[in-house]
């Protein structure tokens, strides 16, 4: 399994440090999130200040860019990084696509279909000097003269993950991409009973393996040495819970385990705009069932015990910063790795 970590910083003397000090320590790869800050120029800067790890966004917001625009972007970190960039792809759900990025929203899982299959055709375009021609539903694209045309790369086989919560996304992993990203919010039962089954069979239609997919996910730690720690940290898990939980589209989670109602609950509060009411809502039972909890020594162990046959990378969900806790995560992956 390989282990790394997320940035989560907001300045380019932040982000050279932090890139640094995960590699220094052995992380294997780096995730930059979409949510404060534009993924992608934080990824040059990685990828310009390691030689090693893997890097990528996980996950850019496709809709709300076009196809061209992301080829581009991923074209050019592949470059950069001389082969170690990694596109990690989702689609968000309808309200920011709409009313945050004002980007159209239909169709979501054959829009990322094509969207990808559209990724591909340019890239192969690129490298081979074919001409442009994609045509489909929700895309097309039939003009790329020499001028905007960047040409080959040394690494042009550009791994896709993408992330997502049910079937029909799933399916497209197994049809189409390299990777998928699990979504945090998620029990071991759903990611073994539900996730993997629906990769698998969208590979199988394909003519691909499960195992040709890489299992990624992002897991909720409560860590710390003391009790105090731990009891601070369950109490942030338990807010990420609850804001997750409110999702509709989060919903089959929930249900498998029986806590569908819980569920609709906090949606119902999140309308309201009621955040400090929802993590009451959310069980110590629920809070074990999708987290880990232990001591620095004792987290990576716990990650490979619960995902070891489930998971090729894991993340911890917690902000990785060079001069917190740099002991730990040590210790963290040296015992994880044993």
């Amino acid at each position: 399994m390989k282990f790394d970590v997320v940035l989560d910083v907001d300045t380019l003397s932040q982000i050279r440090e932090t890139s640094r000090t995960a590699e220094a320590l052995g992380f294997d790869g780096i995730w930059a999130p979409e949510t404060r800050h534009d993924p992608f120029p934080q990824l040059a800067l990685v990828a310009e200040h390691t030689q090693r790890v893997e890097l990528g966004p996980a996950i850019a917001v496709a809709f709300a860019r076009s196809p061209m625009h992301m080829a581009y972007v991923a074209w050019d970190l592949a470059r950069y990084s001389e082969g170690r960039f990694i596109l990690g792809l989702g689609t968000q759900i309808k309200p920011h696509i709409e009313r945050r990025f004002a980007m159209p929203w239909s169709k979501p899982a054959a829009r990322l279909r094509e969207y990808i299959l559209a990724l591909k055709h340019i890239w192969q375009g690129w490298q081979n000097n074919e001409q442009l021609n994609f045509r489909g539903e929700f895309y097309k694209m039939t003009l790329m003269s020499p001028f905007f045309n960047p040409g080959p790369i040394e690494n042009p086989n550009i791994p896709i993950y993408i992330a997502g919560v049910n079937q029909r996304l799933c399916e497209l992993a197994g049809e189409l991409c390299d990777g998928f990203h699990v979504h945090p919010f998620h029990t071991v039962d759903y990611l073994r009973e539900r996730i993997r089954p629906w990769v698998a069979a969208g590979a199988e239609k394909a003519g691909r393996r499960v195992e040709d997919v890489v299992f990624s996910t992002t897991v909720f730690a409560i860590v710390g040495d003391t009790e105090q720690d731990r009891a601070r940290r369950r109490e942030e898990v338990r807010q990420q819970i609850a804001f997750y939980a409110s999702t509709p589209s989060y919903r089959p989670v929930l249900e498998q385990r029986g806590w569908g109602e819980i569920g609709d609950r906090l949606g119902k509060l999140a309308v309201r705009k009621e955040w400090a009411a929802m993590p009451a809502l959310i069980s110590d039972a629920m809070v074990d069932a999708f987290a880990i909890i232990g001591a620095w020594d004792e987290i990576g162990p716990a990650i490979q015990a619960r995902y070891g046959d489930l998971l090729q990378r894991a993340t911890l969900y917690i902000p990785f910063r060079p001069g917190e806790y740099d002991d730990g995560w040590r210790r963290f992956l040296a015992n994880a790795r044993q």
